[in-house]
Formats: structure tokens, sequence, C-alpha cells
């Protein structure tokens, strides 16, 4: 493997979102993102990297694994995960992912839904954003892409807005999207002012903010087939830490 990736930090924690949440996890933050959401809380990733050779990056991932134990009979752990960033801006996360699954990980993928998802490998578990109107991307959705989803995929909705969760619920009905993988409802825990990167989008006018209480009433009074989540590793360490 002589290709590269422009890599921001590999480190070993826990899964804090998605179905996988609170299992071991290394995770690979690629560098760069083709958007700007409101809320984003890696907006250092935009351009902080390192170019590594994907045979290093693999190594790396293989090291803070290595005190796990391995078993014929129940998945590898850690997971690994490649986030961002978007990690599919750079082509040779594709040939990485097959790598990692070839190697016997269970590999996840955390993309924003503007790119095509469709040349990932079958075996990774790919979590697709569908951007809500407060992050200011709405219109970058890329809706072709809800054809490829298969059942171990899940979507996410990132919900800062009573317009969000309005906005998100039209799309599970529309969609028919309970039918096709796991969704999602992911409350936004709010940035801290040295988090707010002033290359974000702001939140357009007229959007009233939600509660995590009142998205889970919502959620439970509309009788939606989602999962509520919150972001784990922000409850656990603080909310502005990195490598968590």
């Amino acid at each position: 493997m002589s290709e590269n990736l422009v890599v921001n930090e590999i480190y070993l924690s826990l899964q804090g979102e998605s179905t996988f949440a609170g299992l071991p996890c290394v995770f690979i933050r690629l560098t760069g993102c083709n958007l700007r959401c409101s809320y984003c809380d890696t907006a250092y990733a935009f351009t902080e990297g390192k170019r590594l050779p994907l045979l290093e990056i693999v190594t790396e991932v293989q090291r803070l694994a290595a005190a796990y134990p391995k078993s014929a009979s129940t998945p590898r752990l850690p997971l690994v995960e490649l986030t961002g960033g978007e990690p599919l801006l750079q082509p040779n996360a594709l040939p990485l992912m097959r790598q990692l699954c070839d190697t016997g990980f269970t590999v996840l993928l955390e993309t924003s839904g503007a790119l095509d998802i469709s040349g990932v490998d079958p075996r990774v578990h790919r979590i697709m954003d569908l951007k809500c109107p407060s992050s200011g991307e709405v219109e970058r959705n890329r809706w072709e892409n809800l054809n490829h989803l298969k059942s171990s995929d899940e979507i996410k909705f990132v919900i800062s807005t009573v317009q969000d969760y309005e906005w998100a619920k039209a799309q599970v009905t529309q969609h028919q999207l309970a039918a096709r993988c796991p969704l999602l409802f992911s409350w936004v825990t709010p940035l801290q002012p040295h988090q707010q990167d002033k290359v974000l989008k702001h939140v357009p006018a007229g959007q009233t903010p939600i509660s995590r209480l009142a998205l889970v009433e919502r959620i439970i009074a509309d009788a939606l087939p989602v999962r509520f989540q919150l972001q784990m590793h922000k409850i656990v360490w603080a909310p502005d830490l990195r490598g968590v």
C-alpha cells in the first residue's frame, strides 16, 4: 500500500454515538471538509493534519488494538471508525477501509451525506447524515445516497432546533426511512465560545432552539421509529476535549 492520506489524529476511545455507542473504538480522523455546519465541533480538522502512508495508518490501528483479545466467535474489538472532516473527500479512504475490513475489523464510516457513498466497501457500516436546516447546509444533501443504503447502515439527523425536528420527521415519513436502516436523532451539544469558528455557517434566522428533553418528548409523542442519542463522549469527558 503506497497510497497516502492526510490524517488529523488517530486515537483509541469509546464510540460515543450510533448503535455502536459504548464500545471501544479506534478513530481515524481525516483532514478536510467541504461543509461548514453551524454546530461543527471539529473545525480544527478542516486544515490540520499530516500525510501518512496507508500502511502506517493500518499499523497504528493494529498497535492500538493489540491489547484486545481476538475470537473466532465474536466480532473483533475495538471497532475502527473513519471520521473527519469528511473522510470521502480523500479517495484513498476507500482502499483504507477495504484493508481494515480485510484485517478483520468492524469498520464504521461517519459521512456528511453530501458525497457519493456508493464506492464504499459493502462491509463498512456507513453512518450518514441528512443535514437539517439549522446546519446551514441542508441544500447539500445528496438524496441519491438513499438508494445505496443497506440495513447495516444508519442515517443520522443532527437536531438543534424545532425546525430541524419537524424537517427530520417529514423526511422519515416521505422517504420511508425506517424501512431502510436504523435512524438516529442526535441532539446538538452547544458549542463553547472558543469552538465557534468564524468559517462556520450561521443558524438561519427564525429558528427556535430545542432542548434535549423537548426533543425526547416530541419523539415519544409522535411515536417516531428512531433512536435518540447524545454524544456520550461529551458527557464522560469535557465537551471540547480532543482525542476522546
